[in-house]
Formats: structure tokens, sequence, C-alpha cells
């Protein structure tokens, strides 16, 4: 019997945790198969029965050699790879646009750190595809690195297919889907971790780590024995059980592939449904058009009671899954085409991209920090992150020197109304810099 259909049978008085005791009369959504690890329903951390049914499940869907169900996240499962590749202060190559997660794993884990920058389209301002000759220039100038790490597919579903002498981490957090109907193979790494809740039918948290190369495998489970909850939620895993049900059925997907397919022939004139390797992407361009991003967000969501992903300086990401219908693609199309007809074109000089550093970087929290005035931190050392979230990728990092190119770039983006972010929450005006 399968974890989700064996939590339907519970029987006993709960005399254990969790507290609400699955008492109906408290209206806990989710409650009623909410329970801790009793008999017959094995442990996440020591699986060796239903738990580790699922996992053998999830390492056939994704063809790995050992798969580890998480309930933190793909973050959880991206610390603990970085942990089990590289050693306390060694050296790692990471693309620029990688998650936040793996920022801080290098801070944790005490890395030098080399940035590999990606491909990027300078109207839209957002990085692309990871490009082989640049992986193996930056592998050749440092050889003691000991792990790449790039992400693919993209927040815009753009892909990156690279190999490496050295292990390859793929953060896949929006790639759950790829390899199932007719989507483009899941990626090729040494381990590569998704979000199953992502792009799939599956609970917010709900992830897997998948190991292809198996000498990493003990280490792994040791650092997610370390990082992920001691309490892992079984409402979480009865989610991902059945979500291996469901990605089973090849219909659904080829359904949901023809349904991306065909509105992939809307007709707009001044938006633009941009190209991505993952169709499921919808990247909607306002580069020839009065609007930003976050404007045409607006308009969807006031207007039309549709809810962009993210918006962006020149664009919006619309997340498709197996659960759109057809009324609701229909829905979608309706209201682009309608705001579209309104839109006069206009052309837009291309944008500078984000400042990378060439130097090997420390990833250092500082002893103690000041506020200051963001256009006064020329020159000093930031003491927080500062990003864009979503997609939670830094434009500034604890202990990097802080340019003009920086303070431009992040003036321009909260002008266009990007949603950015920083640890004390002192923007627009302020951020955190190394005390003097």
């Amino acid at each position: 019997m399968k974890l989700h259909e064996k939590l339907k049978s519970l029987e006993s008085y709960p005399f254990h945790m969790p507290g609400h005791k699955r008492n109906h009369e408290f209206n806990i959504i989710g409650s009623e198969i909410d329970i801790t690890e009793i008999d017959g329903f094995d442990n996440l951390h020591s699986p060796s029965g239903i738990i580790l049914e699922t996992e053998e499940r999830l390492a056939r869907l994704y063809k790995s050699k050992k798969a580890f169900m998480l309930v933190n996240g793909s973050t959880v499962g991206i610390l603990a790879s970085v942990f089990a590749l590289c050693c306390e202060g060694d050296t790692i190559i990471i693309a620029k646009n990688c998650h936040k997660s793996v920022y801080n794993a290098c801070m944790l884990r005490h890395l030098k750190v080399v940035y590999l920058e990606p491909e990027f389209d300078s109207v839209n301002m957002c990085y692309t595809s990871v490009m082989q000759d640049r992986v193996d220039e930056l592998t050749l100038k440092h050889p003691d690195a000991k792990a790449v790490v790039i992400t693919s597919p993209t927040y815009e579903g753009r892909i990156s297919n690279v190999k490496t002498d050295i292990p390859l981490l793929i953060d896949a957090a929006h790639g759950a889907h790829l390899g199932f109907g007719n989507f483009p193979a899941y990626p090729k790494g040494s381990i590569v971790v998704s979000s199953l809740h992502k792009t799939l039918p599956a609970l917010t948290q709900t992830a897997v780590l998948n190991v292809y190369d198996e000498r990493y495998t003990n280490l792994i489970k040791r650092y997610i024995d370390i990082f992920e909850t001691s309490s892992p939620s079984y409402v979480l895993m009865s989610s991902v059980s059945q979500c291996c049900d469901i990605v089973e059925n090849k219909t659904l997907f080829n359904d949901y592939y023809k349904r991306l397919t065909d509105f992939r022939q809307i007709n707009l004139f001044s938006l633009h449904l941009k190209y991505s390797d993952d169709i499921s992407k919808l990247v909607i361009s306002t580069e020839n058009t009065e609007l930003c991003g976050s404007e045409l967000a607006e308009i969807l969501r006031r207007k039309y009671g549709i809810e962009a992903e993210m918006a962006s300086l020149n664009y919006i990401v619309l997340m498709t899954s197996v659960g759109d219908t057809d009324e609701a693609f229909k829905r979608l199309e309706k209201a682009l085409i309608e705001i579209d007809s309104g839109l006069m074109q206009k052309n837009e000089a291309p944008k500078r991209k984000p400042p990378v550093s060439n130097e090997v970087q420390l990833i250092v929290y500082p002893d103690s920090t000041e506020e200051r005035e963001l256009s006064r931190t020329e020159g000093k050392l930031c003491g927080e992150y500062v990003f864009a979230y979503p997609p939670d990728i830094p434009i500034l990092c604890p202990g990097e020197r802080v340019s003009a190119e920086h303070i431009d770039y992040i003036k321009t983006l909260m002008a266009s109304g990007v949603n950015l972010v920083s640890d004390s929450g002192l923007l627009p005006n302020k951020i955190l810099t190394k005390r003097e």
C-alpha cells in the first residue's frame, strides 16, 4: 500500500504528537493525516518501509541511483549537496544566477566562490544559458575547484546542457516535470535537486534530491539529516506519494503539452511571448511597450484576477502545470490579447547586465554593520544580501564590495517596480555596510 493510501486508514487513538490530535472540531485542514513516526509509517530520516518505497518510486521516475524525498524544499537539498561535495575552505564555481540557498551554503562552508556568468538577455535583463566553453575556461583556470553549480532550467525556462570533469550540482528546482511527456530531458549531473511543488501536483516544500554519482550518497544523507527538520510532515510526504501516481499518467502530460503548444500560437503585436527551452514557462515581454513588467502584472491582477509568478523589469513569468485547465489558458489568452490591443509600441535601448566580479569571493557577514544611504555605499563592503524576490538571486552578497554599477542597477530595478529585498528590510533608501 502506498503512503497516501495508508494514511486514509488511521484508526488508533493518538496519544502522541501532534497536539491537534486529529480532532475535527479544530477545523485544521490536513490534520486528519498529520501524524508522527508511529508504528507502520516509517521514518524519513531512516526509511525502511513505506517512505523508502516512495523514494524508490522517485528514483525510478527520475532514473537516478538514489532519490531523497525532501520536505524543506530544494533549499535543504542544495545545502546538503554543497556540504557533501566541498570541505571547509574549498573553491567552488557557481553560476551567477544561482539561488540564494547556493550562496548561503557557500557562506556556511566558508568556500572560495568563483562566479560563472551565463549568457545574458540585455533587453529583458535576465540570464539565459550557461555555455560549455565558459565552464571549461573556469575549471581550467581553477583546477582546485571541487564542484560546479548551475541553475537549469532557469526561472524563465532556459536549459543548460554542460559537462564537467568535476562534480556537477544542478539546481533544477523548476524542472521536476522535465523528462515526462514531450518535455525536454531531465538534467544530467552528479546531483540534481528539484522542487516537486513548483511544477508538479505536490504541496509546497516538497522536493527531491536525485543522486547520479553514488560516491556522494552517504555524505548527502549525513547532511540532509543535519539540515532537514527532525519532524517531517506526513501531510507533505503524502502529497509526494500521490504526486508519483499522477506523473505516471502519460495522458495528463500529453494533454498538458498540447495546451501549451496551442497557447503559443497566441497572436500578440506589442507584447511578446518569449522563447523558452521549457515551454511550460510563459515569459511575456513588455520590451516594445510603454509598460514595465510590474505594470503588466498589476493589470492582470486587478482587471483579470490573474496572478503572475513574478514580475521583472521588462517581463513577467507565468508558471503552468498539469493542474491548469483549458479554461485557465483561454482566460489568460483573452486577457493578454485585450491588454495587447490597447498598447503602443516603442523601441527601448538595451539595459546593462548586473555586475559580476571576476575575483574569487568569500561570502561573509561583517562582524559589525551600519545603515548607509544606498547612493553613498560605493566602495563599501556590503553587510547583507540584496536580491530580487522572486527569484531570490543575489545582486549583492555579504562581504562584497559595492560598485557604482551595483547602485545604478538596484535603482533601475526599484524604479521599475521590481520587488527588491534585503536582509535588513532597509530598501529602498538604505542597506547595511561594514561599520568603519
